[in-house]
């Protein structure tokens, strides 16, 4: 079979090379498109990132393609009715970082509960001296997980480890899963009023839209610390500007902010083509947030370590050799 993969940056061919090495591969950099769909013209499967808008035009246009496979969680770039009308698998990277953001997330709760940016600072100017990096315990700390997917599960168990208590607020409660990781579930405001610590681990819809807002972000017990590395949005930016400032909030750990741009899936900020048109760099600059010693702000990237970009790749190869094998995985089909 031959295999034809668009949006592929140079780091990525040589994994696929080595893991498909008895198919015929060809790696591109552009989106396949109305415009290069001759590159596709005597190919089997072909794979895609976010950027190829999959419409039943192109679709029309794929020939001899049998599968589709996307190396992203989101498959709406695709239309999958004029795929299915083509008899064309259609299959996803439905996770792969969720240990990943999960220690990231830890990594955000110890940096404040330590005090470990501001402790490095310190100890360039000023040497070995401790005065004002008094930090605490995370044992015997209630945290509250606003999100119980896979993602919020991972934290639930590190937090384990920790001797924290657990707090989970989901829309879907499985008192199984909350057994057999040591936690319990409690509404929103009771996570916002009870916990020492509260992160967020929900996606970005109509529903989640400052989740965390002006009206409930005073019933936040005070003193506590506030840790996001979901989306931007999730949190009303003017109003965790007013709690850090009114000391509702103690500090809060930021792997997003509400003003990015709009990011369907994290792997495309590796994307060169990305860097050209948003200037996170930019904006993290002039963020208000920036100038607060009890707020630390990383460049979404909790989902970036090497073993989880290889995961991506490393399932769309899976999936892949599934379908050619006649036992297809991650195949997505219309809700």
């Amino acid at each position: 079979m031959k295999v034809a993969f668009f949006e592929i940056e140079n780091w990525e061919k040589d994994y696929l090379q080595n893991q498909l090495k008895n198919l015929d591969v060809c790696f591109y950099a552009d989106p396949l498109s109305l415009q290069n769909i001759e590159l596709v013209k005597n190919c089997d499967i072909v794979s895609v990132f976010i950027n190829s808008q999959i419409d039943k035009n192109l679709v029309a246009e794929l020939g001899s393609i049998k599968m589709i496979a996307t190396r992203s969680t989101g498959f709406d770039h695709i239309n999958l009715d004029a795929c299915q009308q083509k008899n064309i698998v259609v299959s996803n990277v439905p996770f792969y970082g969720e240990n990943t953001v999960a220690e990231h997330t830890f990594a955000l709760i110890l940096d404040l509960s330590r005090k470990i940016y501001q402790s490095v600072g310190q100890v360039k100017q000023e040497g070995f001296a401790v005065a004002g990096l008094m930090g605490f315990d995370l044992k015997n700390k209630t945290l509250g997980i606003i999100g119980m997917g896979h993602i919020g599960q991972h934290v639930a168990r590190i937090a384990q480890g920790f001797e924290m208590k657990v707090l989970a607020c989901d829309a879907f409660e499985n008192q199984s899963l909350a057994k057999k990781l040591g936690f319990s579930y409690a509404n929103l405001d009771q996570i916002l009023q009870q916990s020492d610590i509260i992160t967020l681990h929900v996606p970005y819809n109509e529903k989640t839209h400052h989740l965390i807002n002006a009206k409930n972000i005073n019933l936040i017990k005070p003193g506590a610390y506030l840790i996001n590395t979901a989306r931007g949005g999730i949190i009303e930016t003017s109003a965790l500007v007013d709690a850090l400032g009114k000391g509702i909030i103690a500090g809060a750990g930021l792997d997003v902010l509400e003003e990015e741009c709009n990011i369907k899936e994290e792997t495309s900020l590796l994307s060169k083509d990305f860097s050209e048109t948003c200037n996170i760099k930019t904006m993290l600059q002039n963020h208000i947030l920036m100038d607060r010693k009890n707020v630390i702000i990383t460049p979404h990237n909790a989902f970036n370590s090497k073993e989880a970009i290889e995961r991506i790749l490393q399932t769309t190869v899976e999936n892949i050799e599934g379908f050619m094998g006649g036992k297809t995985v991650n195949v997505v089909t219309q809700i």
